[in-house]
């Protein structure tokens, strides 16, 4: 019973900590401008068009097969750029 007990404090304080590291990520990391990068296309052009109802899925799969996946930047180069150091 013991066991079980000291299981359950390690997983609860592991949660924890695990919840920390999550609210530290909206403002002390450049996850946003990452973000915001990765899903400019659904807000313009053929993204825009198809939320607003002018382009059928048929359509935005041909202009996805024609035009191929938009260019992201490396989280990790981000990262360097921006704080001076690499997650390894």
């Amino acid at each position: 019973m013991q066991d079980l007990f000291h299981a359950h404090v390690v997983g609860m304080d592991l949660f924890a900590r695990a919840l920390i590291a999550a609210d530290n990520v909206r403002p002390k990391s450049d996850y946003q401008p990452i973000r915001q990068q990765r899903y400019d296309s659904f807000d313009s052009r053929a993204g825009q068009a198809f939320e607003q109802g002018q382009l059928t899925l048929e359509q935005l799969r041909d202009h996805a097969a024609t035009n191929g996946e938009p260019a992201v930047a490396s989280v990790t180069a981000s990262r360097k750029h921006s704080h001076g150091y690499s997650r390894k």
